[in-house]
């Protein structure tokens, strides 16, 4: 009995942790002085970053079955679908500053761009595209070369958009902002030793 309550406050305490921070994050956003200046089109594409942003929190927890309470195959299952909902999010995130600014879309997309934080953003946008062609393609490839090559972009995905949240200057509150790129983070490398070592147990 004691086991099974230390279980479910610990489980709790994950959930709570995740959701706490996405919460926060997006509520801090919400109240940012700098939304007063923007037009709606902007207002959601950068609300489309933030929530892509909370997708990738959600990802790595879920590919690597770290969320209390989900079965491997719901999360698998859920794994694909948060993945979808994260290059939608992208997409919209990209059309939205295309419709206010196409030019500086332009120059972010040739790589014109003088701003470090546009480098890094487009760099985890192709990433993020080429996994998600890559998850279409899975059957094509030796499932080992699939599992390296998703890793490999699953890692430039998370250090691009770090780079590119704590760089920008935008609705996001710098506190919260580097939180939920710290729990980005961590999720992420605790989900690459786990599968590293769940591959080996395989082979």
């Amino acid at each position: 009995m004691r086991l099974t309550r230390l279980s479910f406050a610990g489980s709790s305490l994950v959930w709570a942790l995740v959701v706490g921070v996405l919460v926060v994050v997006i509520a801090a956003a919400m109240m940012s002085p700098l939304l007063q200046w923007r037009d709606p089109i902007y207002i959601g594409a950068g609300f489309a970053g933030i929530i892509a942003m909370a997708l990738l929190l959600l990802q790595p927890l879920l590919a690597a079955h770290n969320l209390p309470g989900i079965s491997a195959y719901r999360s698998r299952r859920a794994h694909r679908w948060v993945g979808g909902g994260l290059i939608m999010a992208v997409v919209v995130h990209v059309l939205g500053l295309w419709i206010t600014s196409p030019p500086d879309v332009v120059d972010a997309l040739l790589f014109r761009s003088p701003t470090w934080f546009t480098i890094w953003g487009v760099i985890a946008m192709w990433a993020v595209f080429m996994s998600g062609l890559i998850a279409v393609l899975r059957r094509r490839f030796l499932l080992r070369t699939w599992r390296l090559a998703h890793t490999s972009l699953a890692v430039v995905i998370v250090c691009g958009s770090i780079a590119h949240a704590l760089l920008i200057e935008g609705t996001m509150q710098t506190v919260s902002k580097a939180v939920l790129c710290l729990f980005v983070g961590a999720a992420t490398l605790m989900a690459i030793v786990d599968l590293r070592c769940w591959l080996r147990a395989k082979r």
